[in-house]
């Protein structure tokens, strides 16, 4: 994960990043597999010039490939945070 930050902070797109859909454009995730395990980084591209990291956890779903709508709530309300203090 450190190396695919790194090449979004050089402004590149690394290769395992993926908009996350139901955000709008620019909040993106990075998805990566080690181990049989799912890691997954939520940021937020195109807020002034910065990458800002909304949240990072280890994937457990109970629900096959779907995002646990816990972590989902927990990056909308980061995300609306985010957004009012850059007001």
């Amino acid at each position: 994960m450190a190396r695919a930050l790194t090449i979004l902070a050089e402004g590149q797109m690394p290769d395992i990043a993926k908009p996350l859909t139901g955000f709008g454009s620019g909040v993106m995730e990075l998805a990566l597999k080690h181990r049989g395990d799912a890691y997954r980084v939520v940021y937020a591209l195109q807020i002034d010039e910065d990458i800002w990291v909304l949240h990072a956890f280890q994937k457990k779903s109970k629900a096959g490939i779907k995002t646990p709508k816990a972590e989902i709530d927990l990056i909308h309300e980061r995300l609306k945070r985010l957004k009012e203090r850059l007001r």
